[in-house]
């Protein structure tokens, strides 16, 4: 699954980044967005989404945790985060979203966790050029009768991990490839082609500390390299090593 994730660009870092999909002029209010090196769920994340009705991508301000429009639940119901590539073009609360709302996450990297012992050890993800990528994501507009406002909610799609992340979890965020960006956003009926593991030789992954298990935790600091408990020998601790991203 993915449940966290790292947007320490900028919105300007992020729109020259994806200049080659996205306009130059970010959401009203967007661009104030500051980084997040620790980012939850029920959080406004930047995304990259096409508008029917003008006919041109816009860089616009989501909420993680989807909410599908016919939801009355004044609370929104329970908010997937995620949706699985094997069935989200079926299931009633995403079906038509994939038909005709789909979405990129742009991020800096994101975060996962393998237990080991008792515990759970987190690691961060992220290309190994260091640049940003795109998740592939769904969304949805929803009435909140309390705030008596439309709000732009989004879920992140996963599929079974590659080689690399099956190193920690059995599924993974479909990162997009930037070749596959226009189709992604486009009419197409049906891309599930396009959800698929990412190339294990493009990413790379390091352990964190467990600070970030705290949402309320955020800094550059959360990603400096812990010893690996994979790799230490018993009674050993591995060396830390300096800061990878």
């Amino acid at each position: 699954m993915c449940g966290r994730v790292i947007v320490k660009t900028t919105i300007a870092g992020l729109v020259q980044a994806f200049a080659g999909v996205a306009p130059p002029a970010p959401e009203e209010g967007l661009a104030a967005k500051p980084p997040s090196w620790n980012g939850a769920p029920r959080q406004t994340y930047p995304l990259i989404l096409w508008q029917r009705d003008s006919r041109g991508p816009a860089f616009v301000a989501g909420n993680w945790g989807f909410v599908p429009a016919w939801q009355r639940d004044e609370t929104g119901g329970r908010r997937p985060i995620n949706a699985r590539s094997e069935t989200v073009a079926t299931a009633p609360m995403f079906r038509e979203a994939w038909r005709a709302r789909r979405a990129l996450m742009p991020v800096d990297g994101f975060f996962e966790w393998r237990a080991i012992g008792g515990a759970k050890q987190p690691y961060a993800v992220a290309m190994a050029s260091g640049e940003p990528f795109a998740l592939a994501a769904i969304w949805e507009e929803w009435h909140d009768p309390r705030l008596g406002a439309r709000i732009r909610t989004f879920a992140v799609l996963t599929c079974p991990a590659n080689a690399l992340m099956a190193e920690i979890h059995h599924r993974m965020p479909v990162i997009l490839a930037p070749a596959d960006y226009d189709r992604w956003l486009s009419d197409a009926p049906d891309p599930r082609d396009l959800l698929r593991p990412y190339p294990s030789e493009a990413m790379r992954i390091w352990p964190v500390s467990r600070r970030v298990n705290a949402p309320r935790n955020d800094g550059a600091d959360l990603l400096d390299p812990v010893p690996d408990p994979r790799e230490a020998p018993a009674g050993e601790e591995a060396p830390a090593q300096g800061r990878l991203f």
